[in-house]
């Protein structure tokens, strides 16, 4: 019996739907899902189990055009997790179609896409009459040579097991990268202050999302089986301190207890969480932030 094992990018814009569809082939959810663009920040990987292959999947930042530093890092991350992949899967929404941004994600691909096999998953299907997403298929396919075309909807589950089967068959022959039981090569402390941001995220909507970081300080293991999580909310001036500290404390109170379940659903035993919220108004600017998020600093320069 031969094993196969081997990455899988998936690349597309901003809430095209990556996250939902990584964690649906995964089972699990081990990248960030919200519906706040650019939402997620380092390259988490999910591996599936397909008969007896691996597949470990490269979550990339959505691609869109940077204009600040933490930007700029994203977006480079997420050219080099497709440029380190054996298989990319680019991902577009059904009714947003071919925009300027996919557009320039095809000719990126011109590049990246040299000597690897490129497939195309639009999703969404099921917002969109049939007519469209056969033209919207078409007019994709004479713009780049996509290898194999799905239609799926990661949100409903539609086509996705397709996508997952094909690309078991197409990772290289070689033994698995990851023990069986592993789900994320993310360490569960980047996990955590993940969790915890989206929670702030889904809280704050429009107010913050990207002027903050949270980063996880300490990790204590009890004796009674629990944990003692220390994170550190990171915002850049008092007026965001206020706000996520929110009126008598109830939006950190609020965001604190999502989390902590979150956490304990995920790790499957009690979590005791603290968060702190410290104004630091050159976070964005740290190099130490970056390697926390899993971003390179460097490719943040102009």
């Amino acid at each position: 019996m031969s094993t196969r094992a081997g990455f899988v990018a998936l690349i597309g814009e901003p809430n095209a739907g990556k996250s939902t569809l990584l964690n649906r082939m995964v089972g699990a959810k081990v990248s960030i899902v919200t519906h706040k663009v650019q939402t997620t920040r380092a390259r988490i990987r999910g591996v599936a189990m397909e008969g007896d292959s691996q597949i470990v999947f490269v979550d990339t930042p959505g691609l869109f055009q940077p204009r600040r530093r933490l930007d700029r890092a994203m977006v480079a991350a997420a050219w080099g997790g497709a440029a380190d992949a054996d298989v990319v899967v680019l991902l577009i929404e059904a009714q947003r179609g071919l925009t300027e941004g996919v557009e320039r994600i095809l000719e990126g691909l011109q590049d990246i896409g040299q000597g690897r096999k490129v497939a195309l998953a639009i999703n969404k299907i099921d917002r969109v009459q049939a007519e469209v997403l056969l033209g919207l298929s078409q007019k994709l396919n004479d713009l780049y040579p996509f290898v194999e075309t799905f239609m799926i909807s990661a949100e409903k589950g539609h086509g996705v097991e397709a996508l997952r089967h094909w690309l078991a068959s197409e990772v290289p022959e070689g033994p698995w990268l990851y023990p069986e039981d592993q789900i994320a090569d993310l360490p569960m402390r980047m996990i955590a202050a993940e969790m915890t941001r989206e929670k702030l995220t889904l809280r704050l909507h429009q107010e913050l999302p990207y002027q903050l970081t949270v980063e996880t300080e300490a990790w204590e293991e009890r004796k009674d089986g629990s944990a003692k999580i220390d994170q550190l909310i990171y915002v850049v001036r008092d007026g965001h301190k206020g706000i996520v500290l929110g009126n008598k404390g109830e939006t950190i109170k609020a965001v604190s207890k999502a989390a902590r379940e979150e956490l304990e659903e995920f790790l499957g035993r009690k979590i005791h969480l603290f968060l702190q919220v410290k104004v630091r108004p050159n976070w964005l600017d740290e190099a130490e932030r970056y390697s926390e998020m899993g971003l390179d600093f460097k490719d943040g320069n102009t």
